[in-house]
């Protein structure tokens, strides 16, 4: 009954901002509620109020305790979302599949999943040294077991 309720108040905040998805939902048994926001222009700190207060200020206190927590994906948390990945087009990530992890710029989604291109040293076909060739490659969500965005400082 609780969850249903804050659930329903969460769904309505988020429709009321199309830009802001939700990640992650979670109730405790001791009614600790915590919220995961992402969005396709980032998350503001006035975001996660918005939605906090949408969800608090419809809540009683009396009837149930409880606690809130609304924040948004960290930059380096794991993509878990198709949606997440089209805002980041343009970043460079490591995506884990089959044991497999590959480095390169996202270019492009697709509705299946994405494509990665980046720049390899391979042997030269004939003689001897190495040489630069670009790299592409498309991988669908479902072989995706992780992937992050490369964060440079």
């Amino acid at each position: 009954m609780f969850k249903d309720k804050v659930q329903a108040l969460l769904s309505d905040a988020l429709e009321e901002d199309g830009k802001l998805f939700l990640i992650d939902f979670s109730i405790t048994t001791d009614n600790k509620i915590r919220v995961v926001l992402d969005g396709d222009d980032g998350v503001t700190v006035q975001d996660c109020m918005k939605i906090s207060r949408a969800i608090e200020h419809n809540l009683d206190r009396e009837e149930e305790d409880f606690s809130l927590e609304v924040a948004s994906a960290g930059a380096a948390s794991p993509m878990i979302l198709p949606r997440q990945y089209k805002k980041n087009i343009g970043r460079k990530l490591a995506v884990k599949t089959n044991g497999d992890v590959i480095e390169g710029n996202l270019t492009a989604t697709t509705t299946d999943g994405i494509v990665l291109e980046w720049k390899a040293r391979e042997p030269k076909p004939i003689g001897k040294g190495k040489v630069t060739v670009q790299k592409k490659k498309e991988i669908n969500f479902a072989d995706i077991q992780e992937a992050k965005v490369i964060l440079k400082f």
